[in-house]
């Protein structure tokens, strides 16, 4: 089952962190956090990508491109027998990747169209964003999507609260402080849909056209979209707050998505 990732937007919220580079490739320690998406779904079986790429996403090609240099000592001959040797591997070996132009600026629903091709014949895709993590079970959600057989299943998850969480005891003394906990009600879309092929009946021929507007409403309406309730982690990178969470949880070995 292919793994598609919308990677294209412009990350305009988080241009405080970086303006040079698109938001998935902004890093998360020492390596983006598109690549910790992708190393989380390849933990699961799932290591067949499709990229989609729009805004800048000459530094995600450059970064597949040279992946190998990026990730491995080597010893590089220079003159007219000019050779590069590998002297260490890495756990990325069965990864295939393709990385398709879906525009500059073309929205969600647009670039999931476009990348058709792609999925080939194969009955169900993966769907997610470049800039969100969890710790969701792939397993668990694609079972769940087999199990009702609806055109989509979304992971609805308990958004982190904007302020800090005290729990105070009797005499009015702190005895827990959350930064950001889950919300203990309502639930958002934490991306990480499962979808089946008949989705793209549902995506018109327009670049305008965004897949969590008029796609979703449609699928709603015909009863089509079914939810998978995840309540523990989730968290995406929209802020230079975010950012800095995350990094603090890689820092302290806290990442609950880190499960390699």
């Amino acid at each position: 089952m292919k793994t598609v990732i919308l990677c294209g937007g412009y990350g305009t919220r988080i241009r405080d962190v970086t303006e040079d580079i698109p938001k998935p490739m902004i890093a998360i320690g020492d390596l983006p956090i598109l690549w910790h998406v992708m190393k989380y779904y390849a933990c699961y079986g799932f290591q067949d990508f499709v990229l989609c790429l729009g805004y800048k996403g000459r530094s995600i090609k450059d970064f597949f491109l040279n992946y190998e240099a990026y990730t491995r000592d080597c010893t590089v001959t220079l003159g007219k027998n000019q050779a590069i040797e590998f002297d260490t591997d890495h756990e990325e070996l069965d990864w295939r990747i393709t990385l398709a132009e879906t525009g500059l600026g073309t929205m969600t629903g647009a670039r999931i169209r476009k990348i058709k091709q792609y999925i080939g014949e194969d009955e169900n895709f993966l769907l997610t964003y470049g800039d969100g993590v969890s710790n969701v079970d792939l397993h668990q959600l694609v079972a769940f999507h087999h199990s009702h057989g609806r055109i989509v299943t979304v992971t609805g998850v308990r958004p982190p609260g904007r302020f800090g969480e005290l729990r105070v005891d009797p005499e009015q003394v702190v005895t827990e402080f959350n930064e950001k906990p889950q919300a203990t009600a309502g639930r958002i879309s934490g991306g990480f849909f499962v979808c089946r092929r008949e989705v793209f009946d549902y995506l018109e021929d327009r670049d305008d056209l965004v897949f969590e507007q008029e796609p979703l409403k449609a699928l709603v309406r015909d009863r089509q979209l079914a939810v998978y309730e995840h309540d523990d982690f989730w968290q995406c990178m929209d802020t230079y707050r975010d950012w800095q969470l995350l990094n603090k949880l890689l820092d302290q070995e806290q990442a609950p998505w880190v499960i390699w």
